[in-house]
């Protein structure tokens, strides 16, 4: 869940930065990059913790 946060937080800066900065709109593709990567790594964690055990 750290990881996931961190990521978040990643991708708001350089979403952010890109988005005010001049001539850095690559930082604001690189910021959505990561929270599409963010939000596919939390899927992943979440969809294996939804397994029930058959007895």
């Amino acid at each position: 869940m750290v990881l996931f946060l961190l990521l978040l937080i990643v991708a708001v800066a350089l979403g952010v930065i890109g988005a005010l900065g001049r001539d850095t709109l690559y930082l604001l593709i690189i910021g959505v990059m990561v929270l599409i990567a963010d939000l596919v790594l939390l899927r992943t964690r979440m969809g294996r913790g939804r397994r029930h055990r058959v007895r």
